[in-house]
């Protein structure tokens, strides 16, 4: 019995000799890129796809009207393309900022109207889009947690400004769908995740915009402008970040 339970002890001591370099193996965190928190300025180049709309308020014409029934925004889908800095505050604090930031969005109304013009290829359903050129330049704040290995996590809230190079406010032609101004402001909020790579930081962030400036240019010509009063821009936005 004796012999058996030392053959056991002898057994288990060989394999707790062969087992410890692996299991020291899977408990080792490597970390990649160590120092890359501590720099005072990251660089990177953004790349996303957003999902924009209209928030509108009808003009009291729209009630008085009857050749617009009812007027819709629609959600479309649009690219982003910017070049990323990121100024260290602290550990946990940063300031980010996109000085060059292009935002091509595609929004769009759809009409429900009693009386369409068919012979201008109006229909009683009638969709009209908006084609946007935006150069942006936000500036954020973001708050960023402990690194988990080569994980960590952040918020960001910030103010940006917009010019849409397609607007149209000064525009006379008599067939445009509604005239738009060049300039607009807002906030706005998202969450990310940063992957600690070796040779890069991969960074995928969600992100929600809200305009505060009244971007209609209200023309009572243009029967596609005049039931609407205020209109807003609204901005969802999933992007990747290559630092």
């Amino acid at each position: 019995m004796q012999h058996l339970l030392r053959r056991k002890k002898i057994t288990a001591f060989i394999a707790a000799l062969l087992l410890s370099p692996a299991l020291s193996f899977a408990q080792e965190r490597y970390l990649n890129q160590e120092n890359h928190d501590f720099k005072p300025f990251h660089f990177g180049i953004n790349i996303g796809v957003n999902q924009s709309h209209y928030n509108f308020t009808h003009h009291p014409i729209f009630l008085q009207g009857d050749s617009v029934m009812v007027v819709e925004s629609i959600n479309s889908t649009g690219i982003n393309l910017s070049w990323m800095v990121n100024k260290k505050l602290n550990y946990h604090f940063d300031l980010r900022t996109f000085p060059l930031s292009l935002i091509f969005t595609e929004k769009a109304f759809q009409y429900t109207l009693k009386y369409p013009n068919r012979p201008a290829g109006e229909d009683t359903v009638s969709i009209r889009k908006i084609q946007g050129i935006t150069l942006a330049f936000p500036v954020q704040i973001k708050f960023n947690s402990d690194r988990i290995n080569n994980l960590r996590v952040y918020m960001m809230a910030g103010v940006k400004a917009e010019y849409d190079f397609a607007a149209n406010k000064d525009t006379k032609s008599s067939n445009q769908l509604m005239k738009l101004n060049k300039l607009d402001y807002g906030v706005e909020a998202g969450l990310g995740f940063h992957f600690y790579f070796p040779v890069f930081v991969l960074t995928p962030e969600l992100k929600v915009s809200w305009g505060l400036s009244n971007v209609h240019a209200r023309d009572e010509s243009l029967k596609f402008s005049n039931v609407i009063d205020k209109i807003n821009s609204r901005t969802i936005t999933f992007s990747l970040t290559v630092e």
